[in-house]
């Protein structure tokens, strides 16, 4: 398996700590944490745009899914295994989240992208993100383009290539 972090050994708390540090130090200005069963699920966050506005972001890191794909690539399974892949998909999962969000920030601060760019797919209405109300109407609120692109991607009207 040639996944990113697979192999982490941090332990879940530090890396939710040093997320928590990233955020505070891009402007978030609170950050709460969603359980399931015990387990985390979720981090959310307000966070300033350039407008003013303060947006909530949910960022969700799916544990199970990546339990799963490291499950399937074990092909003896012995007593524990399970346990410990468990443990492992949870520290997989969370490490994967802070690069993530380190990178987006990174964006951010050198000015390539601004905050509703990078973390729109995430911003929470209090009960779904925005990505989630997209996929739940079928993404009829994305619009098609209308004309098409020609091979250096520049768009034309009259529908030609």
């Amino acid at each position: 398996m040639n996944l990113k972090n697979y192999t982490s050994t941090v332990p879940v708390n530090l890396t939710v700590a040093r997320i928590e540090q990233l955020l505070a130090e891009a402007g978030a200005t609170g950050i709460n944490k969603d359980y399931a069963a015990g387990a985390l699920t979720a981090l959310a966050f307000r966070i300033p745009t350039p407008t003013g506005k303060t947006l909530t972001i949910r960022l969700p890191a799916n544990t199970p899914a990546v339990y799963e794909t490291m499950r399937k690539a074990i092909l003896r399974p012995r007593r524990g295994t399970e346990d410990k892949v468990r443990q492992q998909a949870e520290r997989t999962a969370w490490k994967l989240m802070q690069d993530w969000i380190q990178v987006q920030i990174s964006l951010i601060q050198m000015q390539q992208a601004d905050v509703l760019q990078v973390f729109l797919p995430y911003v929470w209405n209090g009960e779904q993100t925005f990505y989630q109300v997209l996929k739940t109407s079928g993404f009829k609120q994305l619009a098609a383009p209308s004309g098409s692109y020609s091979d250096d991607g520049r768009q034309s009207r009259d529908g030609g290539g």
